[in-house]
């Protein structure tokens, strides 16, 4: 018998908060900070690093759901397995950013970043899985619940990863090298905030949820897989775009790095919000909410230039804080889905990791190389047509993405509890 939704002591909500918070520091601040380093201090192509970051991210089609098929038999040997992969995701952060290539750079790069994402990939599988038993066990609105603290946490971790190189230079000459050892110390102590939780997973093969095939056969699944695809690729284009827009258009001369923690600062407070608003209204009517203040808001960035510092920041609030909507929501009901499926829902989290990663492959390879062909240099004085195609890049094309998956949404049949 499955003992994943046997009687329990509650869960450590703040764990969850804590170890979100760990993943999110490993993921989209990678694609903020990662090619822009490498570009600044090694002098790597941009045209290479997306098509690196591409190819890297097919491997995650074979990789991810083959993640989920061993994170749903690891059974009881799961807090092993994670402990490892904590130490692994460690260890790639500091040879990315910590330790100088010993060989071509655009080489280590790959070799960190594959072994980084496998990591984030394998550890995100296990924690979802986790938290889509604990909420099961909630009552009703635990997933949600479970959700709003784990999401905000999450939040709260990219907040600290986008600001914390750029706040980092004004007491070390080598901000990369300490946020990577910081990095390190907040691993280790959310590992230890989440481990009571990996053994009430116990070695049931017969009782490892749905296949690969039978989540994409889900009709409700397979919509919210895709929305979550089209839905989360604007937050990667704008994320990898974002130095690159502060300081070639709108010139932000160092202002860059408390815009950052303004927009997801805002998201980060919006989550608990969002939350509420699920639990009153349903969570498709909130995420719809949230979707549309983001898409509005964001909009605005095209009528914007040098110096226009204060219309940004109050954009990077709202927009922010329709972005919270997405985080905590959207995982929230395919969490709920996959419930429904069957307890032990870790299959189904490899697609959704995958997933989640092939938005910022997708951004990489999409923004990149079309920088390059238009001429963009970073740090350089670019031509008007390489401005407006990186501002149509950053601002136009996921104003439209973000339509798209409003409307999907919008037609998508949910259950609104």
């Amino acid at each position: 018998m499955n003992t994943s939704t046997a009687i329990a002591p509650a869960p450590r909500f703040w764990g969850y908060s804590l170890y979100g918070g760990m993943l999110a520091m490993a993921g989209l601040p990678i694609y903020i900070h990662a090619p822009f380093f490498y570009v600044q201090e090694y002098g790597v192509a941009l045209g290479l690093l997306g098509t690196v970051l591409f190819v890297l991210r097919a491997v995650d089609f074979v990789q991810d759901p083959a993640l989920g098929w061993l994170a749903a038999r690891l059974g009881a040997w799961r807090g092993q397995a994670t402990a490892l992969a904590v130490l692994l995701l460690a260890g790639a952060m500091v040879m990315l950013f910590a330790v100088p290539p010993l060989f071509w750079p655009l080489a280590w790069f790959a070799i960190a970043i594959t072994v980084l994402f496998t990591c984030y990939s394998f550890l995100t599988i296990c924690f979802y899985a986790t938290g889509a038993a604990r909420g099961a066990t909630l009552g009703q609105g635990g997933h949600v619940r479970l959700a709003a603290w784990r999401e905000s946490g999450a939040l709260v971790g990219v907040c600290l990863a986008a600001a914390a190189p750029v706040a980092l230079e004004a007491i070390t000459p080598v901000p990369f090298t300490g946020f990577a050892l910081g990095f390190v110390l907040v691993a280790l102590a959310a590992f230890w905030a989440m481990r009571p939780e990996w053994p009430r997973f116990k070695p049931d093969l017969s009782a490892v949820g749905p296949s690969f095939r039978d989540v994409l056969a889900d009709p409700t699944a397979r919509r919210l897989l895709a929305i979550a695809l089209v839905n989360a690729t604007p937050v990667a284009i704008t994320s990898t775009l974002f130095l690159f827009y502060a300081e070639s258009v709108l010139q932000t001369d160092g202002a860059e790095g408390p815009l950052l923690v303004l927009l997801f600062l805002a998201a980060a407070v919006s989550a608990p919000v969002w939350a509420q608003i699920a639990k009153r209204f349903g969570a498709k009517t909130a995420l719809l909410g949230g979707m549309a203040l983001a898409m509005g808001s964001f909009a605005f960035v095209l009528t914007l230039g040098a110096g226009d510092l204060t219309a940004f920041a109050i954009i990077c609030v709202l927009s922010g804080f329709g972005m919270g909507a997405d985080l905590t929501l959207l995982p929230a009901i395919f969490s709920r889905r996959m419930a429904e499926l069957s307890p032990e829902a870790a299959q189904g989290f490899g697609l959704w990791a995958f997933v989640t990663k092939a938005t910022l492959a997708l951004a990489a390879i999409i923004v990149f190389p079309t920088l390059d062909m238009a001429g963009f240099e970073q740090g350089a004085a670019n031509s008007d047509t390489a401005l407006t195609t990186l501002v149509l890049l950053y601002a136009a094309l996921p104003t439209v993405l973000k339509a798209g998956a409003f409307t999907l949404l919008a037609l998508t049949p949910l259950k609104e509890s």
